[in-house]
C-alpha cells in the first residue's frame, strides 16, 4: 500500500461542509477527514466528560482541528448553553460527543438537532441506536469502537467514520484490551469508511505512526485535558503532568471498564478486588459522581481520575492552539525524518468562505 495514496470518500453534503468541486493538479487530494468535517487538520479533540466544554471545543476548532463538546457530563440545558457559546466563539465546524449509556439521551439528541450541530460522535453503546435518526436529519455521524466487530456494526448502521480507540486510552474503554497499534490496521482492513485512531496519541510522532497504520486522522484526549481551555480542575491537570509510566490502569471491567490514575480511590477498588468483591460491592465502592469529584472538582484522593497511558509523556499545560500546531509541526518533522512527504497525508480541505460557515 502506498502511504501517499489516501482512500477517497463520497462528496459531502451541500453547505458549509461541502467538498471542493475539484482539486488543482499540483495540490494533493484533501485528507478524507478534512473533507468530511470541513477542517484544516485531521485532528479531533475527544469529547471527554468534565474536561471538554465549549471553550476547549471552540479553541481546537479555531486552530484548525475538530473540537467536540462532551455531553456525557451535562444536563440537557447545560449542553444547549455550551453549544450556543461555542457557536458564538468560533465560525469553524465543531461537534458534540454523546455517550449512549448516559441518562437524558433523547433530550441530548433533541438539543443537538434543534441547535443544528452538524457533527455528532457517539460512543459507549450500540451505534444503530441513534445513527439512522441522526443521518435522516442530515448529520455527519462518527462512532467510537474498540474492536473490529463493533467497527463493522457501526459501518452497517450507516456512520460516516469510526474512531478506533485502543486500550491505551483514558476513560471508559473496551473490554478487549486491544492496543491502538493492533486495532487501527485491523479496523482499517475491515471497513470502507474513514478511520480515526485514538489511544496513546499526544505528539506528532504518534500522529504519523497512526496514519502509517492506515488511519485517516487522530482523536486526541489526554493531551487536551492539559490545555488552558480544558474545563478540568487545575489540580487534576497538574496531577496529569506528574504521572509516570505505569501510573494508570484499566479497572472496574465488571461495571464499565475505565482507565484511572492510581490514587486512594483506586487503591480502594484494588482492595475490594483482593477480598473478592462482587458487582454490588464494586458499585458501592464506586458510588456516585466520582468522576466529577476528581476531574472537575479536583479531589485527587477520592475522585475518579480518568486519563490515558500517554499521560506519562505530558509535562505541561498549554493553550489548545499551541497543542494543535505542535501536533502538526511534529508530524511534519517526523515524516521528513523518515523521508515522507507529510503534506500528502495531512492535506487540508479548502476552507469555506464566510457565507458557508457555521452560523452563530
Amino acid at each position: 500500500m502506498d502511504i501517499n495514496k489516501l482512500p477517497t470518500i463520497p462528496a459531502g453534503p451541500v453547505g458549509y461542509l461541502r467538498r471542493p468541486a475539484h482539486t488543482p493538479v499540483d495540490q494533493p487530494a484533501p485528507n478524507p477527514l478534512c473533507a468530511l468535517f470541513g477542517i484544516r487538520y485531521p485532528i479531533v479533540q475527544a469529547g471527554m466528560i468534565w474536561c471538554s466544554g465549549w471553550r476547549l471545543a471552540a479553541a481546537v476548532s479555531s486552530a484548525g482541528g475538530l473540537g467536540l463538546i462532551g455531553a456525557g457530563s451535562m444536563y440537557p440545558e447545560v449542553l444547549r448553553e455550551h453549544i450556543r457559546k461555542c457557536k458564538a466563539a468560533t465560525d469553524r465546524p465543531f461537534g458534540v460527543n454523546i455517550p449512549l449509556l448516559y441518562a437524558d439521551l433523547d433530550k441530548h439528541v433533541g438539543i443537538v438537532l434543534e441547535e443544528e450541530v452538524p457533527i455528532v460522535f457517539t460512543s459507549a453503546g450500540n451505534p444503530a441506536l441513534l445513527t439512522p435518526r441522526l443521518k435522516a436529519a442530515g448529520r455527519t455521524v462518527v462512532h467510537v469502537v474498540s474492536s473490529v466487530k463493533f467497527a463493522r456494526k457501526a459501518q452497517e448502521a450507516g456512520v460516516d467514520a469510526v474512531v478506533a480507540e485502543g486500550f491505551e486510552a483514558g476513560g471508559h474503554n473496551g473490554r478487549e484490551e486491544t492496543t491502538t497499534l493492533v486495532l487501527v490496521p485491523l479496523v482499517r482492513d475491515a471497513v470502507q469508511v474513514p478511520v480515526i485512531a485514538a489511544g496513546g496519541i499526544a505528539d506528532g510522532r504518534t500522529v504519523l505512526a497512526c496514519m502509517g497504520l492506515g488511519a485517516d486522522g487522530v482523536q486526541v484526549g489526554s493531551r487536551f485535558v492539559c490545555s488552558a481551555e480544558s474545563s478540568a480542575h487545575p489540580a487534576f491537570k497538574e496531577a496529569v503532568t506528574r504521572v509516570e509510566e505505569g501510573g494508570t490502569m484499566l479497572t472496574l471491567k465488571e461495571l464499565a471498564p475505565v482507565r484511572l490514575m492510581r490514587n486512594a480511590f483506586f487503591q480502594e477498588v484494588q482492595a475490594a478486588y483482593a477480598r473478592g468483591a462482587g458487582v454490588d460491592e464494586l458499585k458501592q465502592v464506586l458510588g456516585r459522581a466520582r468522576a466529577k469529584r476528581g476531574m472537575f472538582e479536583g479531589d485527587l484522593d477520592q475522585g475518579e481520575l480518568e486519563i490515558g497511558q500517554v499521560s506519562a509523556a505530558i509535562r505541561n499545560v498549554l493553550p489548545a492552539e499551541r497543542i494543535v500546531q505542535g501536533l502538526v509541526d511534529e508530524f511534519h518533522t517526523a515524516a521528513a525524518r523518515i523521508g515522507l512527504n507529510g503534506r500528502s497525508l495531512m492535506a487540508p480541505w479548502q476552507h469555506p468562505g464566510p457565507d458557508q460557515r457555521l452560523p452563530k
